[in-house]
């Protein structure tokens, strides 16, 4: 759909938080705001699908999409989260290869959308574009190891608990008491990130449960500090 005024301010706002974009100048970062395609997604709508030929390098305006892998059963696996200010799709914006995962909207979101050969023409002008890429690539390579390295080692219980931790020290707000708020997730989300059924998941929230390290109040769950004592651990 044709981008209104109100998504291209939306998308200068955001484009300038992206580090990828820090370095260029004001007359082609403008260039690249007049030039971004701007797409909506109401949520579970997918993006673009695992070996989709697609190359383009999408930033998230607003909303939430999840980077996702499926086996033959449908059984879903979550590799990644993307919300407001970040972006999915270097790889193939790198290498004009398939896409490795498909992309769904967790939520209504808006994307704005910058053409492989657009970025390309970029890089030629500011050789620092590459380089800041280079570093999201590492650091987002550092975080699949670590996913496999919790699959291969960690037992669903971890991996739960791995999980949690990392949702309380991100997106969690310490109340009075010392707990950690967080939204309460459901159990197929919670599934999905960590690679397991829901049924065992449930299983693992019942024992959490009964070590009083989780609680579940109006809607969200509350965390004992005891579980960042993981952070040594892993």
């Amino acid at each position: 759909m044709k981008a209104t005024a109100e998504d291209k301010i939306l998308a200068e706002k955001f484009l300038r938080t992206v580090p990828v974009f820090t370095s260029l100048s004001e007359q082609y970062f403008n260039d690249i705001v007049q030039t971004i395609r701007i797409q909506h997604f109401k949520k579970d709508e997918t993006v673009f699908y695992q070996s989709d030929t697609s190359n383009d390098l999408y930033i998230v305006l607003s909303g939430k999409v999840r980077a996702s892998i499926f086996n033959e059963e449908g059984e879903e696996l979550v590799l990644a989260v993307f919300e407001g200010g970040s972006f999915f799709g270097e790889m193939g914006l790198i290498d004009g290869a398939d896409r490795s995962a498909t992309l769904i909207a967790d939520e209504d979101s808006i994307l704005s959308v910058l053409e492989r050969r657009r970025f390309l023409e970029l890089i030629k002008q500011d050789v620092l574009i590459a380089i800041e890429l280079l570093i999201i690539l590492a650091d987002r390579i550092r975080t699949a190891n670590r996913m496999v390295g919790s699959l291969a080692f960690l037992d669903v219980n971890e991996r739960l608990e791995k999980l949690l931790l990392h949702l309380a020290l991100k997106d969690g707000k310490q109340n009075k008491d010392g707990l950690y708020k967080i939204r309460k997730m459901h159990q197929s989300e919670m599934a999905a990130q960590v690679g397991a059924s829901r049924a065992t998941v449930s299983k693992a929230l019942k024992v959490l449960t009964f070590k009083k390290v989780l609680t579940e109040r109006q809607g969200h769950f509350l965390i004992k500090p005891d579980l960042t004592k993981l952070t040594s651990e892993f």
